[in-house]
């Protein structure tokens, strides 16, 4: 069978599309991670500040669905909220 141009070019979007979005999902999930493995209050803070910009930008992409963020923004937030008592 023929395979056309506009077919071809589009596997090939897709996948460049897929690896980003694997590269950015891997990194929100270590972001995460990184939270809430911190006990100390001043790193926690400082990487909470990144990872919550970090999901919001991911949620805006469509890489997960903002409910979904609201959850894991949520979760690290309770962390630090503990830490802080």
């Amino acid at each position: 069978m023929d395979r056309h141009a506009q077919q071809i070019k589009r596997e090939r979007q897709d996948k460049a599309r897929g690896e980003i979005n694997s590269r950015n999902r891997s990194k929100m999930r270590t972001l995460i991670k990184k939270v809430l493995a911190t006990k100390d209050q001043k790193k926690a803070e400082s990487f909470y500040k990144e990872t919550v910009s970090f999901i919001d930008k991911m949620a805006s992409k469509n890489l997960i669905h903002k409910k979904t963020a609201g959850r894991r923004k949520a979760l690290i937030t309770r962390h630090l909220n503990a830490i802080s008592k």
